[in-house]
């Protein structure tokens, strides 16, 4: 097994392992990871599990091309909604490519879609120094083919997952079980990222609560445009995140870090998808404006974790 990663985090890996700190304390490490900042290092693997920032993928594209060939099984598991979106979709959109996310088409050209397993990163995490991460709640890592078909290489990754202590299965509607998530996304995210409150601290206040119900009432207007299956209530939602806590979101922990946050994935994107179906989204597009000011605000840190 290999990581790619890169500054202190890279550096603490290869002295000391990585280690994985559950919320209740238990730590488990390892130290059996080949671990380099140069991706020609691993060479050609099985399966590639991208977990790179959304927005980092572009730039390190062309390295990324070393590490598969024509078999490997490319992950990708990024937060909110994929470049890939409408790879293989089968409805009207097919094959249209999402500017917000993939302007120049160097991401599309470079990764190609029939190697990708779809997979949504359910377990919320933090990296909380060099080398640790400290898991806040949840294990559920389910894929699926962008076509909606049971293989047998989707299947066998789902066996892989649950192997490693996952509860991981293979769906055949990938693209709402992405959407379930990411509709949260787009309400907590950038409304912690503005305030810095944690997600327990959104949904106690009313007026923050009120503020991510009518953000993901909005979504829930493109999602029925784009004839998605949404299969929780806007409320249902938002119990489920209030359940985690007081945990800060990525975007937060992006913001206070220095880091470029995540911002079209989780919410430029959705105006652009309802441009395309025709759904207006003047609040979305309001929030959205706000957090790619306080983006350029943020010191910009020098060092991140990569992959």
């Amino acid at each position: 097994m290999s990581v790619i990663a890169r500054g202190a985090h890279l550096n603490a890996i290869q002295n000391q392992g990585l280690k994985l700190v559950e919320a209740d304390g238990t730590v488990t490490s390892t130290r059996d990871l080949k671990s380099s900042d140069d991706f020609s290092s691993p060479g050609v693997q099985d399966i590639v599990i991208l977990a790179i920032k959304a927005h980092q993928i572009a730039a390190v594209s062309a390295e990324l091309t070393a590490l598969w060939g024509p078999k490997t099984m490319i992950v990708p598991v990024q937060n909110g909604i994929p470049w890939w979106y409408f790879e293989h979709h089968g409805g009207p959109h097919d094959g249209h490519r999402l500017q917000s996310l993939d302007p120049t088409g160097v991401i599309s050209s470079r990764v190609p879609a029939d190697q990708i397993v779809a997979s949504i990163a359910f377990p919320a995490a933090t990296k909380t120094a060099p080398g640790i991460i400290t898991h806040v709640e949840g294990d559920r890592l389910p894929v699926g083919e962008l076509d909606g078909s049971r293989s047998e290489r989707a299947l066998g990754l789902a066996e892989i997952f649950s192997g490693a202590g996952f509860k991981s299965r293979l769906l055949t509607d990938i693209r709402s079980h992405i959407w379930l998530k990411a509709w949260g996304n787009l309400a907590f995210n950038p409304i912690s990222a503005l305030t810095g409150a944690t997600l327990g601290e959104i949904c106690r206040l009313p007026e923050t609560r009120g503020l991510a119900t009518a953000l993901m009432a909005e979504a829930l207007e493109v999602a029925t445009a784009l004839d998605v299956r949404v299969r929780l209530t806007i409320e249902q939602r938002i119990v489920g995140a209030e359940s985690v806590g007081d945990h800060k979101t990525s975007m937060l922990q992006d913001a206070e870090g220095g880091r470029q946050m995540e911002i079209d994935p989780l919410v430029g994107v959705f105006v652009e998808l309802g441009e395309l179906v025709g759904v207006p989204t003047p609040l979305i597009s309001a929030i959205y404006s706000m957090v790619l000011l306080l983006d350029s605000r943020v010191p910009t840190a020098t060092e991140g974790v990569r992959a």
